[in-house]
């Protein structure tokens, strides 16, 4: 039995249904992969955010909160979540780990006094239960100014071999000039590849 409304002579659903048929062959869906992008303040998070989003530097302020942004690259559809790194904001960073697939972890690779800081924050996350499945980038940036520590030698004070139950990655990169990020996208991209 068809259910008609008004004066249509087209069953409930008709409509629908075509909708669904026309849109799956105009604009094929790509899954949205989930990012979350923490480190202390002044890492460089939104930098890097916006420079994969514009492919340039956007002068920003400290996050109070959180940026949200879309990124696709090479068909891979990114939601990427830029979270404040803020003392008092840190304690928020939990409630944006359900679904998230991907951590970034951004260093200010100069910053050697609050690396310790950092590992603590670091561990922390990886112990919550909705990152189990998560994969971790940790992008140690500013790699173009002189007092700034290797990415083997932040790996090491992290101890970073130590993580077994998650997959990661260290990538030295400059968010001012784009050095070196779009080679972590592409660790992210086959991990993707990879599920």
């Amino acid at each position: 039995m068809h259910r008609y409304y008004g004066n249509s002579r087209f069953p409930c659903g008709f409509i629908i249904i075509l909708t669904d048929f026309f849109s799956s062959r105009i604009s094929p869906s790509f899954p949205e992969h989930k990012l979350v992008m923490v480190g202390l303040d002044n890492a460089g998070k939104t930098t890097i955010l916006y420079q994969f989003l514009m492919n340039e530097v956007v002068h920003t302020s400290p996050t109070i909160g959180s940026n949200v942004e879309e990124i696709v690259w090479k068909n891979i559809h990114f939601l990427v979540w830029d979270l404040g790194g803020q003392q008092s904001l840190r304690a928020a960073w939990s409630t944006y780990y359900t679904n998230t697939e991907f951590i970034i972890m951004v260093i200010d690779s100069t910053d050697r006094e609050r690396l310790a800081v950092t590992r603590e924050e670091l561990y922390k996350m990886l112990q919550h239960e909705d990152l189990t499945k998560a994969s971790l980038l940790v992008y140690a940036n500013k790699q173009d100014l002189k007092e700034s520590m290797s990415a083997a030698e932040i790996s090491k004070q992290l101890d970073l071999t130590s993580i077994k139950k998650h997959q990661w990655h260290i990538q030295s990169c400059c968010a001012l000039t784009g050095e070196g990020l779009y080679q972590g996208l592409e660790w992210i991209a086959q991990r993707i590849k990879k599920k």
